[in-house]
Formats: structure tokens, C-alpha cells, sequence
């Protein structure tokens, strides 16, 4: 994979999914981001297409499905319809409790048959995008174990990404794994194929780092982002998962920074999504108006 040259920074940089990302330097292209929120952020309990249609009141255009889903997909897409609403990705429910990086085969292979059917429900939905959690490290398996397991059980999904034409987007999560923005550049050219990138999430990185950063890193390796807030105050007087618990705009995200990096890459993934404490149709909207703000400074 190419580098950012050391000699111009005008260069085109060429990233792990085969597009050219745009240095700072180059950031006339227009970034445009569409917002979505993950489908457990809508409380009421009414009917899959009521749940649709107050998404789309609320103000956003899309949906973030855990998959494989629990609906029938002719329902979903029902919804999609009466709604209006698009579903871009989904996220795979199973990458946390058969990682891609247990030392048990037929557990990692679970896990691959899991991903392996929401990449053709996303494509049935009309979407492009599976969110992967690449691996997890813990007591029992090492960083470097993990590193080089998951990494051959996402090389074993290319093979369905290819013929489905769906991505494979890693998650940057507190898996104890993939720590750095240069560690997770090397890993995904490490796997060097354009249909493997990152699913950046902006608020994960806040504990140990600064997303802006990792932005910069990644560039075009970066297919879609989600976002959430998090307070390194709260985390430190109340706990380490308190952090999250703070509103859009009132933690410690530098959003003009953080956008103005969005933009620099030339970012074309499209989509802003939350993942955040969600509520009623009130609180749904109050996120979305958030996330105007936010991308008012691309």
C-alpha cells in the first residue's frame, strides 16, 4: 500500500480499498453525510414500520440493523418502503460472543457463517456494508494470537464479500485489540484487499486517543463512521463506561476538528451513524438536530 508521500504533501494517497484519498491540501471535494441510527435507539414499542416511520420523522434517512435479523426481510423492506427509509449496513451480532479470534476453529467458523449471512441480508436490504468486530483479547487469548487468527478468518470471508459485493468494515471497539491508528492501517493492508476497511467509530478512540488522528491515518481505509460522545472526565471521577454518558456536543469530541479531518480525507462512505442512548420521538429528534450541527463543520 502506498504512504502519504514524505516529499509532497499534494500526493494522491492510495488506500486499502483501491480509491484515492484526498491529502488536506486537496480538500475542495464536497463531503456529504447522510444520518443513520442503529435500530435499538428507538424505544417505542409499536410495530417495525412504526419504528421505521419515526426514525424517519426524527430526521433521519437510514437504519442500522443488527444481523442476521429477527424480522422476516420481506418485513423490513416493507418498512423500508412505507418509511422511506435506506439501510446501508448492518452490524453482525455475533462478532462479540464467537470472535473471529477464538483459538476454538468451530467457534471462529460460526462466526464466519454469521457474517457470511448478513452480508446477503444487507445486499436484500439494499445495503453494502457489514460491521465486523475484528477480534477480541483477553486472558485466554493473546494480542498476538488474535492478530494473526482474525486476520485469516477475514481473509477466509473475501471469497462471499466478493461475490456479494458487500464490505467488511472493522470496528475500532474496547476489544483490548488494534489500539492505535497505526496498527490499524497496517492491519487492514497487511490484508490488502479493497472490500476490507474500518468502520470508524469517533467516540471508541476518546479513552486513548484522538479520533482526528486516527482519521488522518486511515484515510480512504475508513468505509463508514459512527459516531458517539464520550467525556474523559466522567471516566475518570465515575468510571470507566461513564464516559459515555454525555450528549452529543458536551464531551470531549473536537468536532470542527474532527470534521474538518472527515473532510480532509475526502471521505466517501456517506453515512454519519449514531450509536448512542436512544428514546422517544422527542430525544430522536434532539440527536438528529446534534448531528446537523456536527456536520455543518465538514
Amino acid at each position: 500500500m502506498a504512504g502519504v508521500s514524505a516529499i509532497t504533501p499534494f500526493a494522491t494517497v492510495s488506500g486499502a480499498n483501491g480509491t484515492s484519498s484526498v491529502s488536506a491540501q486537496q480538500d475542495s471535494a464536497k463531503v456529504s453525510l447522510k444520518k443513520a441510527l442503529v435500530f435499538g435507539m428507538i424505544r417505542d414499542k409499536v410495530s417495525l414500520t412504526d419504528k421505521f416511520k419515526i426514525a424517519r420523522e426524527a430526521g433521519f434517512d437510514g437504519i442500522e440493523l443488527n444481523s442476521p435479523t429477527d424480522f422476516p426481510l420481506s418485513d423490513i423492506l416493507q418498512a423500508k418502503k412505507s418509511a422511506g427509509l435506506e439501510l446501508p449496513s448492518v452490524i453482525n451480532k455475533d462478532h462479540w460472543s464467537k470472535p473471529l479470534s477464538d483459538p476454538d476453529q468451530q467457534i471462529r467458523q460460526q462466526c464466519i457463517d454469521s457474517v457470511i449471512k448478513s452480508m446477503h441480508e444487507v445486499k436484500e436490504l439494499g445495503g453494502d456494508t457489514v460491521l465486523v468486530v475484528p477480534g477480541v483479547v483477553n486472558e485466554k487469548v493473546s494480542y498476538e494470537q488474535a492478530y494473526i487468527t482474525s486476520q485469516s478468518a477475514i481473509r477466509e470471508l473475501i471469497p462471499y464479500a466478493e461475490k456479494t459485493g458487500v464490505q467488511i468494515a472493522l470496528e475500532n471497539v474496547w476489544n483490548n485489540f488494534i489500539l492505535s491508528p497505526v496498527e490499524a492501517k497496517r492491519f487492514i493492508d497487511e490484508i490488502n484487499h479493497p472490500l476490507v476497511g474500518w468502520y470508524f467509530d469517533i467516540g471508541n478512540v476518546l479513552r486513548y486517543g484522538w479520533p482526528e488522528h486516527w482519521i488522518h491515518t486511515l484515510k480512504s481505509r475508513i468505509m463508514r463512521l459512527h459516531i458517539k460522545e464520550f467525556s474523559r472526565e466522567n471516566m475518570n471521577s465515575k468510571g470507566l463506561r461513564e464516559g459515555f454518558k454525555v450528549e452529543l456536543l458536551e464531551g470531549d469530541n473536537n468536532w470542527p476538528v474532527v470534521m474538518k479531518a472527515v473532510r480532509d480525507i475526502g471521505h466517501t462512505g456517506g453515512w454519519l451513524t449514531a450509536e448512542v442512548p436512544g428514546g422517544d420521538l422527542m430525544h430522536l429528534k434532539k440527536i438528529a438536530a446534534r448531528m446537523d450541527k456536527i456536520i455543518s463543520f465538514l
